[in-house]
């Protein structure tokens, strides 16, 4: 059944975290996400101009020849498949890179929020956790991986591929966004990950809404460039004030 309420909540933590980037204290631990995301963004979409055209021709030929006379809305929903591969290359590189950027980014949310914040006593005890940070990484991707190449081997059955994989394809990276994002506000007060997905799934439209507004500002030049600190802002909220008490 689908909650409004969680839609209207998902929707509420996104542009909560637009009003948090704004906030005194926070804008300097915003700077390195920033800068990150357009160096990263860059470079994927760099590899992307140079590789679409040669990709979206050999998906092409997976398509019978009966279906010729839908080539340019398959072209269509091809290149999207391409867009969503990108995205998870991306959102897995930015992911490594900046995870202890973002964590850091993700205290200093809650000790505004609440004047307190996880379990790391300072920069020593930052820095000793690092191992722990990029293992999540790890975990996140060793997660999606396997049902991010499930469905891109789909993507080219016939029909199917090119009509109902793109739509699952959309989800899919909402889903991620909201783990890849409410993740360091979890991992900051040292819960486990399958815990942390056991609660997500509990608000699964809350998070499918949250994490649907990431992605699709990441395809949107220029908000793809700050939407990183956002989402990290708004998913630090939304633990604060749905997860936080439980844990």
């Amino acid at each position: 059944m689908v909650s409004y309420s969680d839609i209207k909540q998902g929707w509420h933590y996104f542009v909560l975290g637009w009003h948090l980037i704004k906030s005194k204290g926070l804008k300097r631990f915003v700077i390195m996400p920033i800068m990150l995301n357009i160096l990263l963004l860059s470079l994927v979409f760099w590899l992307l101009m140079q590789q679409i055209n040669h990709l979206t021709d050999w998906i092409l030929t997976f398509m019978p020849d009966w279906l010729g006379w839908l080539t340019y809305i398959i072209t269509s929903l091809a290149v999207l498949m391409i867009l969503f591969l990108y995205y998870f290359i991306f959102t897995t590189l930015a992911g490594f890179i900046a995870a202890p950027f973002n964590g850091l980014l993700a205290e200093k949310v809650e000790l505004l929020m609440t004047g307190q914040t996880g379990n790391s006593d300072g920069i020593f005890d930052f820095i000793k956790d690092l191992p722990r940070m990029f293992k999540r990484e790890w975990q996140k991707l060793w997660y999606s991986l396997p049902r991010i190449i499930i469905l891109f081997l789909l993507g080219f059955v016939p029909v199917i591929g090119q009509t109902l994989i793109p739509i699952l394809f959309f989800l899919f990276t909402a889903w991620l966004q909201a783990i890849q994002y409410c993740d360091y506000p979890f991992d900051n007060h040292k819960i486990s990950f399958p815990m942390m997905q056991q609660q997500l799934a509990q608000r699964r439209m809350l998070n499918l809404t949250f994490g649907s507004l990431v992605a699709s500002c990441a395809f949107i030049p220029l908000l793809n460039f700050i939407v990183m600190p956002v989402a990290v802002c708004g998913a630090t909220a939304m633990w604060v004030e749905q997860y936080r008490h439980n844990n």
